[in-house]
């Protein structure tokens, strides 16, 4: 009797549904109040995200399933769970404009993620136009877990709003972020700042922990812009 072979996509594909499944865990989470463990899947749905990716480039097995498979998985961890903990631990306070506000990365990154599934030529890309909506999902989660404390203090909770309108622009904006680099001897000696932010973050987190894995995600949002504007006043001045 034969039986059906496993093809090399099928294990991209189980990290992916990985992914999509902790994007669940982390609503059911939210949904019991436990919102530093919600906050936490969704770096853990972020893991499987990068892994999926890798290593479908290592078996050679990226495929036009597993990249719409992909964008659903993302639009259910880092759309909705934390639209839904932003709800949860934030918004719920506001009626009807907190459900419309803490929506916005939902539908931002929806819109997002559209966009790039049909302007992806190839399964590689060098950078990202838009802010990518996992960056979008972990800046939020880290935040989360950062400054939560029973509630926001009130510095705080002034500073989420402006945040998730930033957020969610940024995602359908044509801001460029570059992808994350490979490793390698080569891309240190072409792109020496990639790693030297790199190191910075990780010095980051080794001092502040928490507070500073949300600081090397709003340094890495706000190098983006600032790239962005520099680009623009060169091209103009040169034109």
């Amino acid at each position: 009797m034969n039986r059906p072979r496993l093809t090399p996509s099928v294990i991209p594909n189980l990290f992916t549904a990985i992914n999509m499944f902790c994007g669940f865990l982390s609503i059911l989470s939210a949904s019991e109040e436990n919102y530093y463990y919600a906050a936490w899947l969704i770096f853990t749905a972020a893991i499987f995200d990068a892994l999926d990716g890798m290593v479908a480039r290592l078996t050679n097995s990226a495929s036009e399933l597993g990249v719409e498979l992909d964008s659903l998985s993302d639009i259910v961890s880092f759309g909705a769970a934390p639209s839904f903990l932003l709800y949860k631990t934030f918004f719920y306070s506001m009626g009807t404009w907190g459900i419309i506000i803490s929506a916005f990365p939902l539908i931002a990154g929806g819109f997002r993620l559209a966009r790039f599934n049909i302007q992806l030529v190839g399964f590689s890309k060098s950078f990202f136009l838009g802010l990518p909506i996992p960056s979008s999902a972990l800046t939020i989660a880290s935040f989360i877990l950062a400054f939560y404390n029973d509630g926001f203090s009130k510095p705080i909770s002034d500073f989420i709003t402006p945040m998730i309108l930033v957020l969610s622009f940024l995602m359908v904006s044509n801001i460029r972020y570059e992808t994350l680099p490979k490793i390698s001897v080569k891309s240190i000696k072409e792109k020496p700042y990639h790693f030297i932010f790199l190191i910075f973050a990780v010095v980051l987190v080794a001092f502040m922990y928490v507070k500073g894995l949300f600081l090397a995600f709003v340094f890495m949002i706000v190098i983006g812009i600032f790239r962005h504007i520099y680009k623009l006043i060169t091209s103009t001045s040169n034109n």
